[in-house]
């Protein structure tokens, strides 16, 4: 028993970080920070834990994508991803591989190979092959819904932290709004902090010319997901006219997306997120992808696992940081001088607090 490594049961909780106010960006109204945790108990007691950010969206549908994938898993081996990953693949197919069910099969593909890494003693990075010790990391935040005060004082508390870039949000409902507060931005941190910007989708393309245009003289350095994630011939219009630098990935269940920009010049940064491209294995052939068309891959969210994963390969250059999940855990990642290492105990190198779990019933 000490030596199997199959799996046996799996729990999910829900786990929320304090929210004052919502907050809000170019398409979105966030009312809560919450996040789904999936735990798996092995046969030789070792637990592999993985997460996902929920917010307050489809709760149900979610929790139930997790609860029909749980019973499928059972009996695998915790070094068997691939073998679960297909299996999911194929049982996904006939209501669609992309959206809630790839977050489902992300979410165990993740906490296998956390599950696995304890096994062995080893983090993560180091299974995978070490490429570098440390990844630059940038402050994101910067709300559309915040007021100057608290766009300044986060943005000034990021740069003292050590960090050497903050990202804020735009796609104001005037474009005179976001320029002043770029402009305000870039006042605070001066000129060594590197500024860039998000419109979450919510431009249409004259608009996100006209703000690229404008941010030339501000030096932003660059711009992500101006106008809808499938728009590719936006993407290319906007590169082409404005030169802007353009960065997009993490709405991407696949990698369609990358290669048709990527073909086009129009993309020159790939930011996947973990959970909807389907976990480790695809985070990182997206990566490799991204890699032939010499782009560099600064990935969306999930700062505790993409830190172990850009140190893995040789065109990873960043991690976006929130603190949200950081008073949840018993092992924050520590930022010094603008870099973040990646754990180095077993596994992922954290697990959340049993305190701030409360369990959703199977």
């Amino acid at each position: 028993m000490k030596d199997d490594i199959s799996i046996r049961q799996a729990k999910i909780y829900k786990a929320s970080s304090v929210l004052k106010k919502p907050i809000s960006d170019a398409t979105h109204t966030l009312t809560e920070i919450s996040f789904l945790v999936l735990r798996l108990q092995l046969e030789n007691g070792v637990v592999g834990e993985s997460y996902l950010l929920s917010f307050q969206y489809s709760p149900n549908a979610i929790v139930g994508a997790l609860k029909d994938v749980i019973p499928v898993i059972k009996g695998y081996k915790a070094n068997e991803t691939g073998l679960v990953y297909d299996k999911l693949e194929g049982l996904a197919e006939y209501f669609g591989n992309n959206g809630l069910l790839r977050w489902a099969q992300a979410a165990v593909n993740i906490a296998m190979w956390d599950a696995w890494g304890k096994t062995l003693g080893q983090p993560i990075h180091k299974l995978l092959g070490v490429h570098k010790e440390k990844v630059s990391i940038y402050g994101s935040g910067g709300w559309i819904s915040y007021t100057i005060d608290e766009l300044i004082t986060e943005v000034t508390h990021y740069a003292e932290r050590g960090f050497k870039a903050v990202k804020i949000k735009v796609g104001s409902p005037k474009i005179s709004t976001d320029i002043e507060r770029l402009r305000l931005v870039r006042e605070a941190v001066g000129d060594k902090v590197d500024i860039m910007m998000d419109a979450n989708q919510g431009m249409d393309l004259p608009s996100a010319i006209k703000l690229s245009d404008a941010a030339k003289k501000l030096n932003i350095h660059w711009f992500e997901e101006p106008v809808n994630h499938q728009n590719f011939q936006a993407y290319q219009i906007l590169k082409n006219q404005t030169g802007i630098s353009l960065a997009m990935g993490e709405r991407e269940f696949d990698t369609l997306p990358l290669r048709e920009l990527a073909t086009r010049n129009a993309l020159d940064i790939w930011q996947p997120d973990i959970l909807r491209i389907g976990g480790v294995e695809a985070w990182r052939e997206s990566a490799a992808l991204a890699k032939s068309f010499n782009l560099p891959v600064l990935p969306h969210y999930y700062k505790d696992y993409d830190v172990p994963l850009l140190c893995t390969i040789s065109n990873g250059v960043g991690a976006e940081s929130f603190d949200w999940v950081d008073p949840l855990i018993d092992n924050p990642m520590v930022v010094q001088d603008g870099f973040a290492k990646p754990h180095d105990l077993p596994g992922w190198g954290f697990n959340f607090i049993d305190d701030t779990l409360t369990e959703i019933k199977i």
